[in-house]
């Protein structure tokens, strides 16, 4: 896997989001395919190493113990915009959040060189339950460092749930036929399709 460095900001460069997080990333002889262009699944690379950079590596992250038991890759939707061919220059990876819910982030992943976007994904980061392995609620620290790459336009986020205790009568009001409404859940398995990562590289089986 190719080396990632985290890379400041330019605001006034071409193409860099203001809220993105952007990791250099350097191509290689042996990304390039028969065609002569790097390969589309290298490229799928170069997105999960700038997301694992980002949840993994990134100061904040780091400081605060972010992602201790890693998280999941749910999904990824692809767009492949121009063929890619293996030069000096490095690759500039740019993450930012389109949406934030309770226990994913839909990042949104540009692939650039220069002044064009090589590749578009949008993938779903899942936090990951070190006990069961499969997903669980995103913490305040993860839901307020991810809100920080929220794009302009971001999708609503949406707030965690919230446990508080039963009111006082509630019992025999719903007995008198007031039913409070409930919220019917989402499948949670469709978030844990994917390979778990945790922080220090390893794939968990």
């Amino acid at each position: 896997m190719n080396a990632a460095a985290t890379q400041a900001v330019d605001v006034d460069a071409p193409l860099v989001d203001v809220d993105a997080h952007v990791v250099v990333c350097p191509t290689r002889w042996s990304d390039v395919d028969e065609n002569g262009h790097i390969n589309n699944a290298r490229l799928v690379s170069y997105v999960q190493e700038g997301i694992y950079d980002l949840c993994c590596h990134h100061p904040v992250a780091v400081r605060e113990s972010l992602f201790p038991s890693g998280f999941l890759i749910a999904r990824h939707e692809i767009d492949y915009l121009e063929q890619l061919y293996h030069r000096p220059e490095p690759l500039l990876v740019r993450l930012t959040v389109a949406r934030l819910g309770r226990s994913s982030a839909h990042v949104v992943v540009k692939v650039c060189r220069d002044a064009n976007t090589f590749m578009r994904a949008r993938t779903v980061v899942v936090a990951r339950d070190a006990v069961s392995g499969r997903s669980r609620t995103l913490s305040p620290s993860e839901r307020r460092f991810l809100s920080g790459f929220l794009a302009d336009d971001a999708a609503p986020v949406v707030p965690p749930r919230v446990a508080f205790a039963a009111p006082r009568g509630s019992l025999s009001a719903a007995s008198s036929g007031h039913h409070p409404a409930r919220r019917r859940l989402s499948n949670p398995a469709a978030l844990t399709r994917g390979v778990p990562v945790i922080p220090d590289g390893r794939r968990v089986r």
